[in-house]
Parts: C-alpha cells; structure tokens; sequence
C-alpha cells in the first residue's frame, strides 16, 4: 500500500474534505468575500490549501501549524496568481506574446517562479490559456492573443518554465492551466458571461492550448467561470472528465475558481450547495475554491446518496499526490527558506524584465521620425501616462513593488540626459477635466517633438474590466487632436492591455507605438526603442480592429460565398467602413526594411506522419541592422468542412545585418495540415493546401507555396 493510501485509510471524512478545501489569506483580493480565520482551520484539518497569501515568515508559520498541530500532520499547498511576475514585474501576457518568443515566455516564468517559491508559494494559477478575440473582454490582457498555435506555444514555455525539472525542486511552482475553457468568448466581451458555440469551434481554436499544456506537464488545471452551452465549465463532465482526463490522459489536479462552485445556484442548475457540490466533484474538480461547499456540503451530498465516498477519496487522492510531488511531505518548509539573494541574481531578473519589455513593444507607423534625432533639444512628454510609473504594472502585479516601476518620464530622462523634456499631463485617464489641455500645449510650444503618452489604466484590463467601448478613455481624445493640431512630430505611445480602437491617433500621429503594460523596467525599454538603442522587434499576437463595430475579429476567419468586394453591393463588407482590421495579426515594423524572396519547400507532396522543410529567403534591405519575425500559415483549398482563409503553422525569428540574406527553414509537421473531421478526430484529407509566408497575416503580403497532401 502506497504512503497515500494508508494516509487516505486513517482520514475521518471532515479530514479528507479539508483535504479538498482552499481557503484564502488576506493578501490580495480576487473576488468576494472575506479571508478565513485560516489558524484554527489549519489545525484542525478542515484547510488543505490557501490563497492569496505570500512571505516566507507567514506562510513558515501555518505550514509548522498544519505538519506540528493538526492530527495528521499534512502540509498545506499555497497557491497564488504569478501571472506575470512575482516581486519583479514583466510585461502583461499580452505584451510578452508580441515577442513571439518561446524562450523568453519560459525564462520570465522561470524567473518569476523562483521569486514565487522563495515567498512560499508552490502552485500558481498561470498560465491563463484563453483565446481572446474581443477587445472588451478585460482579461485579454492575461491571454496570449487571438491565436490557439501562439497559445499552445505559449503554454508549453510557460509551463516548463513554472515546474522546470521536478516539481520538487526548491525554485519550481506548480502551473495551473486556466480558464477551460473558452472563456474568453463570453457573450458581448462581458466577464463571467455565458458562451455559445459549435463543438467544431471548441475543438479547433478553444481546446488546443490546454491540450499542449498537458502535454507539457502541467500539474493543475482550472475549470472558467462561464457555462458553455448551457452547462457551467465546474460541472462540465465531458469536457473535465472526457476531454482532460480520459482523452488526454490528465491525471494532475483540477481547482475550481473562486467560489466558482457556490455561484452555481446563481447559475440555475442546483437547488442547493449539496447539490451544486455533488455536481462538480463528479464531473471531476478536486479543489473547491473558498466555497467551502465541499467542507460543508459533501457530507450532505454523501447522505443523500448525490456521491459516494470513492469519489472524494479519488480527489483527496490527486490532492495528495500532487503535495507530494512537490516534495512538501518531504520538507515542507523547502520554499520559502529565508536566504539573502545575490545582488547578481536580482540585477539579472531586472535585465530579463527589461528585455522583455523591450521585445514586446510594437511599431505600429513610423514616418521615420523615430528613432529620436540625436539633436533633439527639447521635447514635450504630454499625456495622462507620461508620469504614471504605478500604472505600467498592468493588471494584477502581485507582490510587485507598487512604488517599483520605472515610469514614461524617468526612463526617457535618463535616457536622454542633454534633452529638456517638459512633462504635462493635459487630461486625466478617465475623467472629464479638461482644464489642464492649455497647460500642455504650452509645454508643446517650443518642442521640438512631442511624445503622446495615452492609454488606460491598469485597472482598466484584467478580471471584472470590461470595457463596451475600448477606445481611448476620458477626455484623451480631445488633448490628442490638440496636440496634433499644432503640427509638430508627435509619437503616440498607447499603453493598455487590449487593442485600442484609435484611428485619429493612427492617421495623424508620426509614430504610433504600442507599450501594452510593460512591467518593472517599462521606461527604460520604451526610452530604449525610442532613441534606437534598441530596433523594434514586436508583433501584434490580436488583431487590431478599427472601431468596436468590426468586434470579434480576427484573422482566421472562414470564407464567406461572398467575399468583400467593392464594386458589388452584396457582398460581406461594411456600409460605413472597410472590413480589414486597423493593423493585422502579425503587424509590427522596424528601423530597417526586410524583403522575402524565393518561398519553397522541399517537397511538393505530403503524407501523414511526414515532415517537410518549408524555406523563404529574408534580406535586411534598410540600414540598420534587425530582426524580422517571419509566420507561416496553411489553407486547406478544398475540404470537406470549409477552412479558415489561413491558419498559423509555425512562427520563426531570424537576426540580420544591413545588405545581409538569410534563409528562414520551418518544419512543417503533416498533422499540422489535419483537419476535424465529423467525429471531430484529425485527419490529413488528401488535396491541394497553400503555405504562405509573410510578415503578418495581411493576404496582400503573403507569399505562396503549392502544396499537396496524399493520403496512407
């Protein structure tokens, strides 16, 4: 008999519920509802595991508690939301997925992991794998983008980078794979809402990246808010038990969100909380989230007859054995041992932070007025962002330092120490006052270029912030037409967590920017590709629509019988606008000018099981040196279910020198090129396919390469 099993054979049941019962500490607050008296549950057995808790200390003391006080002495789990970064602050996952950069999304979950393990924590509730093709959707700015091969890339690194070798290692944390799924198709953009769609759309765009994310190795997995089809994903049997567990060999932990198990009456598909936490143990969620229905209500349940014991001992199970595998039987005291850090191991994470920062900044137009002239003698910094170093933390910054980041101003100043930058605020983010617009134009006056610093709060991206209109907030509109109308260069710099629909900005302004919410070190990276000591390597992860009314768009759409076309009335297109996106998925310049040549592959045939080099020249035309990141996508011509127009098969990243070529080689998989079929199982169906390669999914810029599949 395993140690489990005999553990699991002297629990009283109460003991095995506090087993599957996670409390929250009063750290953070991520919904409603106050923090436990988290001491005399711990000892008594009736918590097995906290949120919203971190320190060392703290976390030392309940842990001595739950292994020295309580009966059966079983450590805690404690778990907290590392979305993007610990104490050291990286840009949002929005901005980090402009990167396009697998190696980068697991150095800064790796860093933030280590940061995270020594204030105790050992699960996190990251990475967020929702596909996100609605701008007003809040939590857009946690996802990866609109792209299920992006996320499914960005699910593998993050993963690896959260559990690293072994789970029981000292610096790992174990990574919750959130929200299953299809969260982010909630009704109107609208959190919590309730989402509608084919199997089909669920199988190919939704449910991928969870699938890499077990593939991975992923430990945990969290069930979204959001009933899909009528049926809320808590109690979604076939998709946590069938999907997760049986198709894809799940076997880790499944943790309800918060309270996500009591809102099920809210929902209208149990009378009672017995009921409600019936439901979701059977349909597979082992942690019920500060609902405190499984701790109050199973034995109820139990009675009636709703479950049975080997089902609460099967979650008690996995629960323990996932303690177990991060070596907390062992020493549960192994994260969080208090250490003084080497200078060089916190100068090093602030290095990667700014990396990363600089990597996901985007050059949405550029009149060649940056990078900035090396003349430049005064400049005004204009904008309810150019002092607002707080906000460039973004949504939900954890233990970050609220007075850490380096802000707009800072970053620029020192950056450029023989320039005068006079700084005015002009408008607020949100609010109506627009008395201080005067004020900016004075310090406009007599600059020689202006920088635009416009956006959002951070507030405004994130859980619970959705916004009907996600445009420019508040009055900014207004100080922005001002401010161009004085005929001086201005470079917009757009800090948010979504897409902001600004075609004013974008048709008027020199240089339009997209800083996202950049984290620690965000002045210095913008300052930094902005006087050119850094070339803009960034790429747009969502496509960027021009008004609200375009809302969900995105690339990989299916074709419609009629296509847009201009000179015909009935076709698909707008009355009052184009139909194409403001800047397609993929878009983002640089200081130099890259041309692809000679698009090939090196076969004209594909079988299933096989794969195939696909290459494309790339030259760095311009005059600098730079990278390019070069995509490639597939369309299956004839099908027997009609195609998205193209679809993402590979991304790569290639670095170059002024006049030089390169060659950028993708291995293109044959699965890759499967589509569902009426069983929703993949299959390779023989015919004509076209790659293309480009820049961006903008169909005027692809390349073509023919290509036909065989079937056996």
């Amino acid at each position: 008999m395993s140690p489990i099993d005999a553990l699991l054979q002297i629990m009283t049941l109460e003991e095995k519920l506090g087993q599957l019962n996670m409390a929250t500490g009063d750290h953070a607050v991520t919904g409603p509802g106050l923090a436990d008296d988290l001491t005399e549950g711990v000892r008594a057995g009736r918590i097995g595991s906290i949120l919203n808790l971190w320190g060392a200390e703290k976390i030392a003391a309940l842990q001595k508690i739950a292994v020295k006080e309580s009966r059966l002495g079983i450590p805690l789990l404690v778990g907290f939301d590392v979305l993007h970064g610990q104490r050291t602050i990286f840009p949002i996952p929005l901005g980090e997925a402009a990167a396009f950069d697998s190696s980068l999304w697991e150095r800064t979950a790796r860093a933030a992991a280590v940061e995270a393990a020594q204030d105790g924590i050992a699960l996190t509730f990251a990475p967020m794998l929702d596909i996100a093709r609605d701008p007003r959707w809040g939590r857009i700015a946690e996802s990866a983008g609109e792209d299920p091969y992006v996320a499914s890339r960005f699910a593998e690194a993050k993963v690896q980078g959260f559990q690293a070798a072994s789970l029981a290692d000292a610096g790992s944390v174990a990574a919750t794979a959130k929200h299953f799924c299809a969260y982010g198709a909630a009704f109107a953009g609208l959190d919590y809402g309730p989402v509608d769609m084919s199997e089909r759309l669920l199988h190919e765009v939704y449910l991928p990246p969870f699938a890499a994310a077990i593939g991975a190795g992923c430990a945990a997995i969290m069930p979204s808010y959001n009933e899909l089809c009528g049926v809320p994903m808590t109690i979604h049997a076939p998709l946590l038990q069938g999907f997760l567990r049986e198709r894809h060999g799940f076997d880790g932990v499944i943790v309800s969100d918060y309270r996500a198990i009591p809102e099920l009456l809210e929902h209208g598909v149990a009378a009672d909380l017995a009921e409600a936490a019936a439901l979701a143990l059977v349909a597979g969620v082992d942690i019920d989230m500060v609902g405190k229905a499984y701790l109050e209500s199973l034995p109820v349940a139990l009675a009636r007859g709703l479950v049975t014991i080997e089902a609460i001992d099967a979650a008690v199970r996995r629960v323990l054995r996932l303690k177990d595998r991060l070596g907390l039987f062992e020493d549960p005291g192994r994260r969080g041992s208090v250490r003084t850090e080497a200078v060089a191991e916190v100068e090093a994470r602030k290095a990667l932070a700014r990396e990363a920062a600089r990597r996901s900044i985007v050059l949405l137009t550029n009149d060649n007025v940056i990078p900035l002239a090396s003349d430049l003698r005064r400049i005004a910094l204009v904008g309810p962002l150019a002092d607002a170093p707080a906000e460039m933390r973004g949504p939900w910054y954890a233990a970050g330092d609220p007075a850490g980041p380096i802000g707009i101003r800072e970053g620029l100043a020192a950056a450029l120490p023989g320039c005068e930058i006079a700084c005015a605020r002009g408008v607020g983010i949100s609010d109506g006052d627009t008395s201080g617009i005067a004020a900016a134009l004075e310090a406009c006056a007599g600059a020689d270029l202006v920088v635009l610093a416009l956006g959002e709060a951070a507030a405004m991206s994130g859980e619970a912030a959705c916004r009907a209109d996600p445009g420019l907030p508040g009055r900014q509109e207004d100080l922005a037409r001002a401010v161009l109308d004085l005929g001086k260069p201005v470079v917009a710099l757009i800090s948010s967590g979504r897409p902001l629909t600004i075609p004013l900005i974008v048709e008027r302004a020199s240089a339009v920017v997209a800083t996202w919410f950049l984290g620690a070190e965000a002045g210095h990276a913008i300052a930094e590709v902005l006087t050119g000591r850094f070339a803009p390597v960034g790429r747009l992860p969502v496509t960027w629509p021009r008004h609200v009314g375009q809302v969900p768009i995105f690339y990989a759409a299916r074709p419609s019988g009629r296509p847009a076309d201009s000179d015909n009335q009935y076709s698909s297109k707008y009355l009052d606008m184009p139909t194409e996106p403001q800047f397609w998925f993929g878009h983002g310049l640089s200081y130099t000018r890259f041309t692809l040549s000679s698009p090939r592959a090196g076969a004209t045939v594909i079988r299933p099981g096989e794969s195939i080099p696909v290459m494309v020249d790339v030259t760095n035309a311009g005059p600098r040196a730079g990278e390019e990141t070069v995509f490639l996508f597939a369309r299956d011509v004839v099908a027997s279910v009609a195609r998205p127009v193209r679809e993402l098969v590979g991304f790569s990243r290639i670095a170059l020198s002024p006049g030089e070529t390169g060659t950028v080689t993708f291995s293109l998989d044959a699965a890759s090129l499967c589509c569902l079929g009426p069983d929703l199982e993949p299959r390779l169906e023989p015919g004509d396919f076209v790659l293309f390669v480009g820049q961006s999914a903008d169909p005027a810029r692809l390349l073509a390469i023919p290509l036909r599949a065989i079937a056996g």
